[in-house]
């Protein structure tokens, strides 16, 4: 796989999972996701996955940014060789991995 391709894939996804939600909240949440880029309050998507690709358990198939209890948390949604699908909550500002849980 070219890892090349990886943030731009996820992004592809990212883009047509919020599409699907609809496009009225499409408008709100990106515009308050490049705000809160834009302001330092959180890192670019490209930013954190580059962080945390060697933590993940396999390949990212789907991403949301949230906003819990006033902090961003991106979430993402991983399947992994054995086909296992996990959701990996990271924090939006600094990378971490907050928590990992599987579905």
């Amino acid at each position: 796989m070219d890892l090349r391709l990886y943030p731009l894939r996820t992004l592809i996804l990212a883009a047509a999972l919020l599409i699907a939600a609809g496009a009225p909240a499409l408008a709100r949440d990106h515009d308050d996701a490049r705000r809160a880029v834009e302001t330092g309050e959180i890192r670019p998507l490209a930013d954190v996955l580059d962080v945390v690709k060697g933590k993940l358990p396999g390949e990212v198939v789907g991403v949301k940014l949230e906003r819990e209890g006033g902090a961003w948390t991106y979430e993402f949604r991983v399947l992994d060789g054995k086909g296992r699908l996990f959701d990996i909550h990271v924090d939006a500002k600094s990378g971490e991995v907050e928590r990992t849980k599987e579905k």
